[in-house]
């Protein structure tokens, strides 16, 4: 009876389970292979020693990471930290919170950044805190800008019969809703919102880098930037990998050779490591574009 009066919507049902399905079903393989491979050194270092912190995928919360250079910053032993960043960026809130913690910690310790394949937008606004930036030829870093993605299904909800209400306090409380088309105020309204962001953004990275707030301006419209092209531009200080990025730390450090290596990352359960890896990946990449959240986000094609 179900499906012969909403055939569009029992179609839609059944294939978002099965997808769903598909996915758990990955997740869960997934997570047992990587739970075998994730091992952080928590023991406290007996000699001098290089801090590592990993920054991967969607930057959205901060606190793993504050709680990171926080206890690497304490420890004696440690005289300078790297952190690996290899991110499309993430949440403003987020990226600005570690932007801010490294702008602190670098006052006891030299913190260095090291790019990996992508460094964009939250990820490179967070690594311009640092005291020194190494990247790679190739690196996509850049992307220096806010982004906002929202959607409107209003004609997709009316094909399958499904309507909605809303009662609301102000004019503006659901601003983004998918269900209607946006107001031209709304426009204005998320415009300046976005504006706003952008700007604390280019004001981050002149500080962060030392550079004309105008030259910031030039080149802060989104576009992507390789990390050849990032050196002209002085938006990092060196090119090269990982390996150089940890010798360059350890000479900061005052440490002779190739330097030992400590971390402080947390080891992820069973669960965390499902919540963590390809579902949230995979939901986040399919729904985050809907989310009516402002993000320094590198997002081609959404």
């Amino acid at each position: 009876m179900f499906s012969r009066r909403h055939p569009m919507l029992f179609f839609f049902l059944m294939s978002f389970s099965i997808f769903m399905g598909g996915l758990l079903l990955i997740t869960v393989v997934t997570s047992i292979l990587l739970s075998n491979t994730f091992h952080s050194s928590t023991a406290t270092p007996t000699s001098e020693v290089v801090g590592i912190i990993k920054i991967q995928d969607a930057i959205i919360d901060s606190a793993d990471v504050l709680d990171q250079l926080q206890t690497l910053s304490d420890e004696r032993l440690v005289k300078s930290i790297l952190i690996r960043v290899d991110s499309p960026g993430g949440t403003v809130g987020a990226s600005q919170e570690i932007y801010a913690e490294i702008l602190r910690v670098k006052k006891r310790k030299p913190v260095i950044v090291s790019m990996g394949n992508l460094c964009a937008s939250g990820g490179y606004y967070l690594s311009a805190a640092a005291t020194g930036i190494v990247a790679n030829p190739g690196t996509l870093t850049g992307s220096i800008g806010v982004i906002l993605n929202t959607a409107n299904i209003e004609e997709l909800l009316k094909k399958i019969g499904v309507g909605t209400q809303v009662i609301k306090s102000g004019e503006y409380k659901d601003v983004a809703s998918f269900s209607r088309p946006m107001t031209n105020a709304e426009k204005e309204l998320l415009q300046d919102m976005i504006n706003q962001t952008n700007e604390q953004f280019i004001k981050a990275i002149a500080k962060g880098r030392k550079l004309p707030i105008e030259k910031v301006r030039t080149i802060a419209d989104g576009r992507p930037i390789l990390g050849e092209t990032a050196l002209r531009y002085k938006l990092i200080d060196r090119l090269g990998n990982y390996t150089d990025a940890l010798l360059w730390a350890g000479e900061l450090g005052g440490i002779d050779g190739r330097p030992e290596t400590y971390s402080v990352a947390p080891q992820p359960s069973f669960w965390e490591e499902i919540w963590k890896s390809s579902l949230s990946n995979a939901l986040n990449r399919t729904f985050g574009q809907f989310s009516p959240g402002l993000a320094y986000l590198y997002a081609p094609g959404r």
